[in-house]
């Protein structure tokens, strides 16, 4: 009778075979060039630039601005480029055939300054200001829920009114506008406060800034109407409330997309992850009913949920 052969244990051929596969699936991924562009080299930008690169310690993260670049037609193609601002946005649509970028710390507002209705291939834009249709949730999870929710634009901000429209529309609430041409005129405003229950703010520079931001609560405060935005930024000014990302929500971000191929980005998004920011102070005092921060965004984010 001819031996039984075992197969307990396998023949030197594969176990060097086994033994190649482990060894290969130990490998960390292929190191990447991640190239930060920004015409700023703000303390800010460096940290981010740093966390960045510890969350991607197998990369290659370096932070530059433009000036010390060649144009962007001349760097490799396999580079990761991420363009922080206007400014490095500006530097990318000078070269073709660049390398696909991700452009952060740029509004829609900015964007359209600088694009106008042009969509560059190979070009995504991570948008810096906070989703409207996320802000406009926001406002109705406030007590008394606003059925009236006024919008003041520029010419600047204008084109975004369509996208706001559709959504309230899905919502059921009436959205109201007024369009303010000039710096100096504040009928716009005092009409549509008179109009609407809640007052929304677009990240529209030439309207909410440092210099009109006090008049704008004045006058609304004034008719016993909160403002819901523009950004964070202007919730210890007076503002209600807002949405918006931090830096871990974009690192988280990033990180997904970094790993994904280029021709994958979508043209443009916010991060899934953000948070909610209030102003008690002012809720008190306008009688609002406001849940908490962390519930706020709880509530918003499972609203988002497909």
């Amino acid at each position: 009778m001819p031996a039984r052969r075992s197969w307990t244990s396998p023949g030197p051929f594969l176990t060097a075979l086994l033994l190649g596969l482990v060894c290969l699936f130990a490998l960390p991924a292929q190191a990447r060039d991640i190239l930060l562009v920004s015409t700023e080299q703000s303390a800010a930008l460096q940290d981010f630039a740093e966390a960045l690169a510890r969350r991607r310690p197998h990369d290659q993260v370096r932070l530059e601005s433009p000036e010390n670049l060649p144009p962007a037609a001349r760097l490799d193609s396999e580079t990761r480029l991420l363009l922080l601002g206007s400014g490095a946005l500006n530097w990318r649509l000078a070269s073709h055939n660049a390398p696909p970028a991700l452009t952060l710390l740029v509004s829609r507002v900015e964007a359209r300054q600088v694009l106008g209705e042009r969509e560059p291939p190979h070009l995504s834009l991570l948008w810096s200001d906070p989703p409207p249709a996320r802000q406009l949730q926001l406002a109705l999870q406030l007590s008394p829920r606003p059925q009236r929710i006024g919008v003041l634009v520029g010419p600047s901000s204008e084109f975004l009114l369509e996208e706001l429209q559709r959504t309230a529309e899905r919502l059921g609430i009436e959205l109201v506008s007024e369009l303010q041409t000039r710096a100096e005129d504040s009928r716009p405003l005092r009409e549509l406060l008179g109009r609407s229950d809640l007052l929304l703010g677009l990240d529209d520079k030439q309207l909410y800034n440092a210099q009109t931001i006090k008049g704008i609560l004045l006058s609304a405060y004034a008719q016993n109407r909160a403002l819901i935005g523009p950004t964070a930024a202007f919730v210890k000014a007076g503002s209600l409330a807002s949405t918006y990302s931090d830096q871990s929500d974009w690192l988280e971000t990033l990180d997904t997309l970094l790993d994904e191929p280029a021709e994958q980005w979508p043209r443009s998004l916010s991060p899934e992850r953000f948070k909610v920011q209030s102003n008690r102070q002012v809720a008190r005092s306008l009688g609002i009913d406001l849940q908490g921060d962390a519930e706020l965004a709880q509530r918003l984010a499972e609203g988002e949920k497909p």
